[in-house]
This record gives C-alpha cells, structure tokens and sequence, in this order.
C-alpha cells in the first residue's frame, strides 16, 4: 500500500531508517513517563522502532486518513492506540487523565511552532519531546541570549525545559524533499514546577519585548504605564534577544513589586 505525501498537511515522510534510529535513540525513558505520544506517524518508520522499546505504552496521532488505513493493515498497529484528528485540538490532560507523557515526531514544518506552544499548555504533563522540525526552528528554540535567532519560544521553552540540538538531517531522506534541512532536538522538563514571578505576565513581558526586537525594552514597552523610577533601571537599555530566562523573571518580579500590569496589545 503506498501513501502519497500530501502538501496540505506538510507530510515529508522520513525514508532513511538509520536517522530514524537516531531519532528514537533520543528519547530517555529516565523523565517518569510509560507513556508516548508519536505526532504525525506517517508510514511508521519510527514507530516500527519505538514499538521495541520496553517499559513504553506508545500511542499515534495522525490526521491523514491514508496514513491511518496504512498503520493499522501495513504495520499492524492496534487501532485502539491510535489517535485519528489533530494534535492542535486535543486536549492532552483529557486524552491521558493527566498522567505524564513523552511526546516524539517528524513534526510538520507549517504547525510546528503551535506544536511547542501546546506543549508549554501542557508543560507540567510533558516530560520529554524528541521532534524532528526545520533547522532554522530548532537553531531558534536551542539559542541562548545574545544571539539573534533567540527569540520568544528560547525563552518561553528554555524556563521550563532543557534543550539540546542533536543533529542536521539533509533533505534527501525525506520523501517529497523539503526545501530546508531539518534538525533534531529534545526538550527536557527541568526541575522548575513554577516560576517564582507571575507567569502569564512573564510570556506577556517576553512577546511584547520580541514584538518589537530591535528597539530597547525601554521603547518595546513604552505605553504601559510604567514609573520613571523603574523606566531608568539599566535593564530597559538592552533589547530583549540580550535577556536571558533568569532576567526576564527579574523584570517581571519587578513590575509585580510596583503593580504595574501588562497586555499584549490586540493584533
């Protein structure tokens, strides 16, 4: 049975077994999860792997209905265990009664970054995600302060997770090629279970600050209210790629203390 890649749903399905080996290799099994969710399963060339690991209860998400047909008669996967709709509007506490889970996947390029926001909703839930997406994502999300790929996923990601880029994956294991490399990275739950500042103003501090990168805080946050004894504390001359997690949550401590309150203006 041959399944057709379908653009509309961004499928480039990994055809090289070897890098589907590194991929898989990636997940832990040390983070207090059994069980595992596999994003966009395709053609299965992970799955076949990740169905040997022991101690793993592994379930699929696909959206594609050729893909599913293909599962479950090619590969044999129990149609129980596999999830059909779109991980975007699921509700993933729902779907596992809460219960800790890793995530792993060839994410499709064009959700990817909603992909990471679902799973910072879900951060105390997700232990683990090892996903293959676009290089210059997975450079961004791995970046520290001071580089100019950092951005608002570093930051929001790395307060709650441990990064590390793994390899670059060439386009001509995938089946159509795409027109960029890809990556592989993991991201890690670290230990912080709550930032010790008000989070939602945290992300909102974080988004303003990157809506507007290349001015200073100062000037990215001008509007807000804020007092001119705060306003001219050194932290607002820097733009926001030259902060890093810790000093966000410093700036947000400080707009706590003097009650000054922030929303993202509507777009």
């Amino acid at each position: 049975m041959y399944v057709a890649p379908k653009k509309h749903l961004g499928q480039h399905f990994l055809k090289d077994k070897s890098i589907a080996a590194q991929i898989t290799d990636c997940v832990s099994q040390h983070k207090g999860y059994t069980k595992l969710l596999e994003i966009g399963a395709g053609t299965g060339v992970l799955t076949e792997l990740l169905v040997l690991k022991k101690d793993i209860d592994l379930s699929l998400i696909e959206i594609d209905n050729e893909s599913v047909k293909y599962l479950k008669t090619v590969l044999k996967f129990p149609a129980d265990k596999i999830i059909e709709g779109d991980i975007l509007k699921m509700n993933l506490a729902q779907l596992y009664d809460n219960q800790l889970i890793g995530i792993i996947g060839n994410l499709p390029y064009n959700i990817s970054s909603q992909i990471f926001f679902k799973v910072l909703e879900h951060k105390n839930q997700v232990m683990e995600l090892v996903c293959m997406i676009q290089k210059e994502v997975a450079e961004r999300i791995a970046a520290k302060h001071g580089n100019k790929t950092y951005g608002i996923l570093s930051v929001l990601l790395q307060a709650y997770y441990n990064i590390e880029y793994h390899f670059t994956v060439h386009e001509h294991v995938f089946n159509p090629p795409p027109k960029v490399k890809s990556a592989v990275i993991t991201l890690r739950r670290n230990d912080v279970e709550k930032l010790p500042c008000n989070e939602k103003m945290f992300f909102n501090i974080v988004k303003m600050g990157f809506n507007q990168r290349r001015k200073t805080l100062r000037n990215a946050l001008k509007g807000i209210g804020i007092a001119t004894e705060i306003i001219e504390d050194k932290i607002f001359d820097k733009r926001a790629e030259q902060l890093s997690v810790q000093d966000f949550i410093s700036l947000t401590q400080m707009m706590e203390k003097h009650k000054i309150k922030i929303h993202l203006p509507l777009q």
